[in-house]
């Protein structure tokens, strides 16, 4: 309608000097390039706008976030808070603080900082960190979770992008699982993990897995796609669309297969520090550290 009555006016005042027509043509051209570029812009109905180009007619977005903004979505994310290590003698305390994650220039940044940091429970530790889930904000059963990020490096260092579940049916860990979409040790620069934790609760659980090396660089030179395609009663991993890994096998003392790969689970991505796994960090070990997160995409499978 707006456009309607600008043409209008233009016609009507075509017998005016040309200073008139030229304010009116500048007018109406400004205002068709602006409505033009919100229609363009408006997305569709789950407000997602843009569509990974390479997912085909297989799988539809259906949840992203693209940390366009200047703050971690709060309806998206969580922070876990917490000094207890994740049950793997890590040495960090996981903080709220912007000081260990903020987003900025469309991107997500997780630090991990030497600093001795004393927490609401009086815990102390000698390292910091941040731990962000989706838990009850999104939680899926089945699908395609892809990350694009760029991974710290050194010693003791341990980013991971993995998947809990969101209500732990078949018990507690390992036995309701465990999905690692990607975790990578920092003095193994050029190589990722990807683990399925799964059977009883713990330590009656185990775990199976590979693992995915650079044919050259790192991955803390330039940023990669980590995908996990879980579909009933397979799981596929992959860097960057190559696929380096398909398990079809796991069992639950909860239930019959496929458990407990059959519920919801929700995305988590940290930057822990120490730990069992990793070893703690050394004299080499340079800080601060960041996970760079580009962009995190959830897709469903297409009937």
């Amino acid at each position: 309608m707006l456009l309607r009555r600008l043409f209008l006016y233009f016609i009507l005042y075509s017998g005016e000097t040309w200073i008139i027509k030229k304010y009116i043509s500048i007018i109406f051209i400004t205002v068709f390039f602006a409505i033009g570029c919100q229609e363009d812009n408006s997305g569709d109905e789950n407000g997602i706008t843009d569509p990974d180009p390479g997912t085909g007619d297989e799988w539809t977005l259906v949840w992203q976030d693209e940390f366009e903004g200047n703050i971690i979505d709060p309806f998206k994310w969580e922070h876990e808070v917490n000094s207890y290590g994740g049950g793997n003698n890590e040495l960090q305390y996981y903080t709220n603080r912007g000081y260990n994650s903020y987003v900025s220039d469309g991107y997500l940044n997780i630090i991990a900082r030497k600093e001795v940091y004393t927490g609401s429970d009086n815990e102390t530790r000698s390292y910091t960190s941040a731990r962000l889930r989706t838990l009850n904000k999104g939680d899926w059963l089945y699908g395609k979770f892809s990350v694009r990020a760029k991974m710290p490096y050194g010693k003791g260092l341990w980013p991971a992008i993995w998947m809990l579940p969101s209500d732990y049916d078949y018990g507690v860990w390992a036995a309701s699982g465990e999905i690692d979409i990607m975790e990578l040790i920092g003095h193994e620069t050029d190589k990722v993990y990807g683990t399925l934790h799964y059977g009883g609760e713990y330590p009656n659980n185990t775990h199976t897995g590979d693992f995915f090396t650079l044919d050259s660089s790192t991955f803390a030179a330039d940023f990669h796609v980590f995908t996990v395609e879980w579909e009933e009663g397979e799981i596929r991993w992959y860097v960057d669309d190559i696929l380096y890994q398909t398990q079809t096998d796991w069992y639950s003392v909860g239930s019959d297969y496929p458990a407990p790969f059959d519920k919801r689970f929700h995305l988590i991505l940290n930057v822990a520090v120490g730990g069992n796994w990793p070893g703690n960090p050394d004299v080499s070990t340079v800080f601060p550290q960041t996970m760079v997160v580009d962009w995190v995409r959830v897709y469903k499978k297409n009937n």
